[in-house]
Formats: structure tokens, sequence, C-alpha cells
């Protein structure tokens, strides 16, 4: 049997396990932050990036921090809100409005229902280091952490289904992926926020972002062309 052909029909279930599988993981992390059994390894990690016995120093230099400032700009509302922009103007120049659509709708609602988190959990910043940044709100999950995995997988994917080229659509989705890490990375070695917070933020972001592929699948089945 054609391997090919194969990989296609599995798509969807494989999908689908992708969403259970970041919806359970954020879940599982939730019920142990909510009773605190992920303060002793969010402790011990926060402090891995903090210089020994000087926690108010992340470790490396001061053009480092300043690195991971940039960094954590990337999954800033007025960044994220220029690239939803960008890429969605560019499916609606490539003539895909309906994946257009579909990824604004995405990015929208899952803003909202990252604020719902936010105020539900009301978990406190970390207090065990100085914030090298300046923070807004409560710190479950990491909203940087979930927008950044939300937003730039959904438009990696959007921007994907609109190339021909396999190549270039495993590139944008491969950066897509890199950007989150690194910003999620970044808000935990700023001290603004506990890793457990990043990991949740991830899991959500990523799932959504898979339940965005699948409703493009479905409601937007045309691709370009293999090549």
């Amino acid at each position: 049997m054609p391997l090919l052909p194969w990989i296609k029909r599995a798509q969807v279930p494989l999908l689908i396990l992708l969403i259970l599988a970041g919806i359970g993981a954020f879940l599982e992390i939730a019920v142990e932050v909510r009773e605190n059994e992920t303060r002793e390894l969010d402790e011990k990690l926060l402090l891995m990036m903090r210089k020994p016995g000087n926690p108010a120093d992340p470790i490396g230099s001061d053009r480092i921090e300043e690195m991971a400032r940039d960094l954590t700009a990337l999954g800033g509302m007025t960044l994220l809100t220029g690239v939803t922009l960008v890429a969605t103007g560019v499916a609606l120049f490539a003539g895909r409005r309906r994946l257009a659509l579909l990824g604004l709708s995405s990015v929208i609602l899952g803003s909202v229902v990252m604020n719902l988190l936010k105020h539900g959990f009301d978990r406190p910043r970390p207090d065990l280091v100085e914030h090298a940044t300046v923070t807004h709100h409560s710190s479950f999950p990491s909203g940087h952490s979930m927008m950044a995995a939300l937003v730039y997988l959904t438009l990696g994917i959007l921007l994907a289904r609109t190339q021909s080229r396999k190549r270039v659509r495993t590139f944008i989705v491969a950066i897509s992926m890199l950007v989150t890490v690194l910003v999620g990375v970044s808000r935990v070695y700023l001290g603004v926020h506990w890793p457990t917070d990043v990991a949740a933020g991830w899991a959500l972001g990523g799932a959504w972002a898979v339940m965005f592929w699948l409703a493009a699948i479905k409601f937007d089945p045309q691709s370009a062309p293999e090549k």
C-alpha cells in the first residue's frame, strides 16, 4: 500500500488524538496547580535560570537578558495582532477567504478563552525571584506562551496551506514551533511565570492550533498542489 494515501487517511484521527492529548495535559497541570503540588518543581526549574546565591539575577550576561525581553515581546498582544493581520492578508490575497476567516476567528476566540482562564485560576505571579519585565494579570496559564502557541502555530498552518512546496510548508511550521518555544522559555527566564504556567499555555495553545488545522481540513479542503 502506498504510504502517502495512508498518511492522508490517518491525518484526521491523529489530529484528534493530538487535540485530546493537549487538553488532557492542560487539565492535568491545572489540577496539580490547584492543589499546589507543582510548587517544588516550579521553584527548582525557576532557580536553575538564576545565578547561584543570587535569585534576583538571571544566568548569563546583560545582553542575554535583553535578548530574552526581545523574545518575550514576540508573545505580546501588539506583535501578535500585527502577525495575525499580516497572515490573514496573505491568505486573502491568495484567494483563501474561508481559510483567512477561520484563522482570524481562531485567534480571537483563543484570546477570549485565555483571559477567562486567567481570571478563573487567578494564580499569583512567582514571588521567588525579581521580575525582569512588566507583568499584567494573573499567572496561570501563561498568556504569552498560550497565545504564542495559538497564534504562531495557527498562522503557520494557515500560511503553509497556501504553499505548494512541501519544504516551504515544513519550514513555516518549524519556525512557528521554534518561536513558540522561545517565547515560553523567556517567560520563565525573566521570572514572570512558573514553568507550569508555560507548559499549560503550550499544551492548550497547541491543542487550539490543531483544532484550527482540523477545521481547515473540513471547511477549506483546498490546498496548494504538491511540489
